[in-house]
């Protein structure tokens, strides 16, 4: 084994990412763990991509804290690296005279975490705000900080500038097993061991069996199953914002969202089950959204399906996330890191950071910052290289088309293969290009998209 890591970090979905990169800014030798082929691949990349405000959260919570806060981190993040983001804005819809009579409520429950924006509205204007949402809505609460972005890129601008910063990053290497010595861990992994001086727990749905090899106890995941609808993208029409709707108890529930690829979104379901590798889309599910969808939106259903898919959450027994350091066991964690983690995941990090150096992690920021990047943009609303004249003109790959439903080239393929964090995966390229996400689902492009990954290796 080499010189001892002052930090391993494990986990490299969106909160592993993000802390990652935040560690980057010190004099610090930080691993990063996957145990995934890619970053991100795991539940960061199967949500439903809203930028939470966090208006509906339990107020007085951690997570309730860190949801707004990382609402407007991410936001200027995605400003500064190219991170795609359509201010839609939301409406949380009534249907009953039941759900009509909680929206005081939930204002109210907006107002208590810091969230003052949102806004009662009749059916009149609800109904001339979306003419095309199904009959019978009694009203809405508007909220127009809940917006869509990305759920693929924003991990990997994390994971890219901490590579940049000097981060090592291992991929497909799981932590088999976890031992204390005087001055930190001996790490087991599935390519060998490691020694860390400090080990945070990142591991999303695995995180309560590592806090456990930790020696610790405290929260247990139980997966909630969220399966989703893409419809084609001539229903982006159909609707202009996040159609949300009055949450339960267990569930935030169905709602309707764009994306910011051009599609409709229908989910997702919220069904706990056992096992932590259950990514099956079920009959039941589909045909609970196509139900809630004829309800919501009527004209929703008539539309062809592009993709189905579901995504697990990491839901604990607690109501809030578990997020906390042990300076004696040189341990730290996060865990019951939910739906809201895409927004949060800055946030996180920066509390994540706090908590370490309270703890005893030294912390001396390194000059010059971190180094700067830029994200190709992969939001059907920016631009894009094979419209883009001049830069064809530069590099003829960017207009050679390989994947024509997304109309991605040979250039920007080429790019993601050779980027900082190449895919090593067709499915890590098609998060990063948009390729094989269209109506074809690859039937066209899949062939000619694998020899390329393979060419490069």
């Amino acid at each position: 084994m080499t010189q001892p890591y002052d930090v391993a970090i494990v986990g490299a979905g969106d909160v592993g990412a993000a802390l990652a990169r935040e560690l980057a800014r010190f004099e610090l030798r930080i691993v990063l763990l996957e145990a995934g082929r890619d970053v991100g691949a795991g539940t960061s990349k199967a949500n439903t991509a809203i930028l939470h405000t966090g208006f509906d959260a339990k107020p007085g919570t951690l997570e309730a804290r860190l949801v707004a806060r990382g609402h407007d981190l991410l936001l200027a993040y995605a400003d500064e690296v190219g991170i795609p983001v359509e201010r839609t804005g939301a409406l949380l819809v009534a249907w009953s005279a039941e759900e009509r009579a909680r929206l005081p409520e939930i204002a109210a429950n907006a107002a208590a975490n810091g969230y003052e924006r949102v806004r009662e509205l009749g059916p009149e204007e609800l109904y001339a705000r979306e003419p095309r949402l199904g009959p019978g809505a009694a009203g809405a609460l508007e909220v127009p900080d809940e917006h869509i972005v990305c759920p693929f890129t924003p991990p990997l601008a994390f994971a890219t500038q901490a590579v940049l910063a000097g981060v090592e990053l291992r991929r497909s290497e799981a932590v088999t097993g976890l031992a204390r010595e005087r001055d930190g861990w001996r790490v087991a992994t599935a390519g060998g061991e490691l020694r860390s001086r400090w080990i945070v727990n990142c591991a999303g749905l695995r995180s309560d069996e590592l806090h456990r090899l930790a020696g610790m106890e405290g929260f247990t995941v139980t997966p909630r199953r969220g399966e989703l609808i893409v419809f084609d993208k001539l229903s982006r029409g159909l609707v202009d914002h996040v159609i949300l709707p009055v949450p339960t108890a267990k569930t935030k529930g169905v709602l309707v969202a764009p994306t910011v690829f051009g599609n409709l979104l229908l989910g997702p379901t919220a069904v706990d089950i056992e096992d932590k590798g259950d990514t099956a889309v079920t009959r039941e599910g589909i045909e609970y959204l196509l139900a809630q969808g004829r309800r919501i939106l009527p004209e929703l259903v008539g539309f062809e399906v592009t993709a189905t898919y579901a995504g697990l959450r990491a839901a604990t027994e607690h109501g809030d996330y578990r997020i906390g350091a042990d300076g004696e066991r040189r341990y730290a964690w996060a865990g019951g890191i939910r739906s809201t983690g895409l927004t949060a995941a800055m946030a996180i990090a920066e509390h994540l950071r706090d908590a370490l150096g309270a703890a005893g992690l030294p912390l001396r920021e390194l000059p010059g910052g971190l180094p700067p990047v830029r994200m190709p943009n992969i939001g059907e609303a920016g631009p894009h290289p094979y419209a883009d004249a001049e830069r064809i003109a530069a590099d003829p790959e960017y207009g050679r088309v390989v994947c024509f439903c997304e109309r991605v080239t040979r250039g920007e393929i080429r790019d993601a293969l050779r980027s900082p964090v190449p895919p090593a995966d067709l499915d890590g390229l098609r998060r990063r290009t948009r390729a094989l996400m269209g109506r074809c689902q690859g039937f066209f492009c899949g062939a000619e998209l694998a020899s390329l990954l393979g060419s490069e290796r």
